[in-house]
């Protein structure tokens, strides 16, 4: 590992508990700054509601922490959308968020145009299928940005169960989760960006960042968003504006293999633009399904198409005007 990353593992990375919140509350109030928590959500009606109400409750209604909510909804077939207003989130739709240009599908996309719906000097992250879920991963990620001036992107880093049948984690699979991470990610990080190889979970869909460095990266609209963001982040603004926080445990709903081998191939194919800005003969993956006694190729184009920084959106410069 290099001395800068050892140095900066000892200096920016942190316990949600090193950050108590009276602490934090008292540096909100003294820098005016506002925080904004987004939700991107596609079919999450299982989890999105009670993800809402513990933010609302613990960092809306007791501490006047957070200042909006909002729920993007990535084109929902089940009640995500009721489900999430119910428990008090305000809650747009993708498509109503700049609709002269035509969504496409991608976490990455729903993040991009949340931009266009949030007002806060700090936008909050937090993936929308988390079971069990604490404020401390609001609080842990948010918190620095308001106590260290200097910091512009903080990521939450925890353990990640991999659940097996009945959804409990056995011993053996305690720290198990994050599968593309181990295969993918950290091996891509620790080669070609080695300055972030002190991230326990750069791919990680809980983060904070100041909107001025939002609006200035561009947005990898599907899976490549969380890996894309940090690479460009580091050149932008340098490692040491970058930190990471202990939330404790992430448990979610996990994707099966074949899924995420799609996402492996997002991640490479994000990494591989950064590296080169390089045309592939053959942005495409093919995976193969049993079909009664053979195996039939499924093949799926993993190009990553990617938004310019929003700041650079004709609408958004309107609204800064505005």
């Amino acid at each position: 590992m290099l001395e800068e990353v050892e140095r900066w593992l000892i200096e920016r990375s942190w316990s949600v508990s090193d950050r108590p919140l009276h602490r934090i509350l008292a540096a909100k109030r003294s820098s005016g700054q506002t925080v904004s928590v987004v939700l991107p959500a596609l079919n999450e009606e299982a989890t999105v509601g009670d993800i809402v109400s513990v933010i609302r409750h613990d960092l809306v209604l007791q501490v006047p922490l957070v200042d909006e909510v909002v729920v993007i909804d990535s084109g929902s077939t089940d009640r995500t959308s009721e489900v999430a207003a119910a428990a008090g989130a305000t809650v747009v739709h993708r498509d109503a968020i700049l609709p002269r240009l035509p969504a496409v599908p991608g976490k990455g996309e729903v993040l991009w145009r949340s931009l266009l719906v949030t007002r806060g000097d700090i936008v909050c992250f937090v993936d929308a299928d988390l079971r069990e879920f604490s404020s401390d991963f609001v609080t842990g990620i948010v918190g620095p940005l308001l106590t260290e001036p200097d910091l512009q992107l903080v990521k939450a880093m925890y353990d990640r169960p991999l659940t097996v049948a009945g959804g409990s984690a056995t011993g053996a699979s305690a720290g198990q989760g994050g599968r593309v991470t181990e295969l993918m990610a950290r091996p891509l990080l620790n080669m070609h960006w080695p300055q972030l190889a002190g991230f326990v979970q750069p791919l990680g869909g809980e983060y904070a960042a100041r909107r001025g460095l939002l609006e200035q990266l561009p947005f990898p609209v599907g899976y490549g968003i969380e890996l894309g963001m940090l690479v460009d982040a580091l050149h932008l603004v340098g490692l040491d504006a970058l930190a990471q926080v202990d939330v404790g445990v992430r448990k979610h709903r996990h994707q099966d293999g074949q899924a995420l081998g799609r996402m492996a191939a997002a991640i490479y194919r994000t990494a591989q633009l950064r590296l080169a800005r390089a045309h592939l003969l053959r942005p495409s993956l093919t995976q193969f399904e049993r079909c009664g006694d053979a195996f039939e190729p499924r093949t799926y184009s993993v190009d990553t198409e990617e938004r310019p920084p929003m700041r650079d959106v004709a609408e958004y410069q309107s609204r800064k005007v505005a």
